[in-house]
């Protein structure tokens, strides 16, 4: 791994690296930041921020405002890149599809299937990576937004045990039933929809084995919010199955990043109490 940004916030400090991923077949870089007690060599829990649709590791990092929440907390935070780059990898001229869509799944189909493998990214090798190479414990929690959002409610619905929480703003909550999720469901997974379900949170809850509670923002003046996010059929699937769903709906917010910031203190929070609070029972 090569460190190529570093930056002194909050009493911590906020690196971006780059690395070969065996996953994603190439280069990939992902943004960490370190409380002030990692950067002592203290184990602190891990939070995992995927990002949306067109994002780099660069957003998050650049437009939250989450080194403060992070420092308070004693979190490290990761945030991965949204798909694999580069000359080799497959793309698309379109903003949904190919370099800056990955999706958070696992492709199955050409030209896709070679690099595009973001959920065994996301799910292994990155948080194997983070363990080896920084002082952070297993206790893990995901969150994200939009693209990412989906990633993170799916992410922690297929791996029970290995997340300890789970947020989202915005989320894609239904891909296979919504423009965005279908062309790229269509392009990665190919036009089998059996094989869609694994990769779609509504499907998901219906078999969910562990009921973490599922803390959901959305903005009611989200211009994406009819055609591609749809919460309520989130909603409806976790109240016919009994899943723990706390989904909160704003006034006035849209899909941005001034969203994801008035929120985020919220989210952190949410974290806090099973990273937190798991790490204090096991000491």
């Amino acid at each position: 791994m090569e460190r190529i940004e570093h930056h002194a916030s909050f009493g911590g400090r906020q690196e971006v690296w780059k690395h070969t991923s065996s996953a994603l077949g190439g280069e990939t870089r992902f943004g960490i930041y370190l409380p002030e007690a990692a950067l002592r060599g203290e184990r602190c829990p891990v939070l995992y921020w995927l990002s949306g649709l067109t994002c780099t590791e660069q957003n998050f990092i650049t437009k939250a405002g989450a080194q403060e929440h992070a420092a308070r907390h004693g979190f490290i935070v990761v945030a991965p890149d949204t798909s694999p780059r580069g000359d080799a990898v497959a793309n698309d001229a379109a903003y949904d599809l190919g370099q800056g869509a990955g999706f958070y799944l696992d492709a199955t189909q050409a030209p896709w299937a070679p690099h595009f493998r973001m959920q065994d990214y996301v799910a292994r090798e990155l948080p194997a990576l983070v363990e080896q190479h920084f002082p952070a414990t297993d206790a893990r929690g995901i969150f994200g937004h939009s693209m990412g959002g989906h990633g993170a409610l799916v992410t922690a619905l297929r791996h029970p045990g290995r997340y300890r929480s789970v947020s989202a703003f915005s989320p894609i909550v239904a891909p296979s039933q919504v423009p965005w999720g279908q062309k790229a469901f269509t392009a990665y997974l190919g036009d089998n929809r059996a094989a869609w379900a694994a990769w779609d949170a509504v499907e998901l809850v219906k078999t969910a084995k562990e009921r973490l509670t599922l803390l959901v923002d959305q903005g009611e003046a989200d211009e994406f919010l009819a055609t591609q996010l749809r919460p309520e059929l989130l909603a409806a699937a976790c109240e016919a199955t009994g899943h723990p769903l706390t989904l909160r709906r704003h006034a006035g917010y849209d899909h941005s990043y001034y969203f994801i910031a008035t929120f985020l203190a919220d989210h952190f929070a949410h974290h806090a109490k099973a990273l937190v609070g798991s790490e204090k029972a096991r000491s």
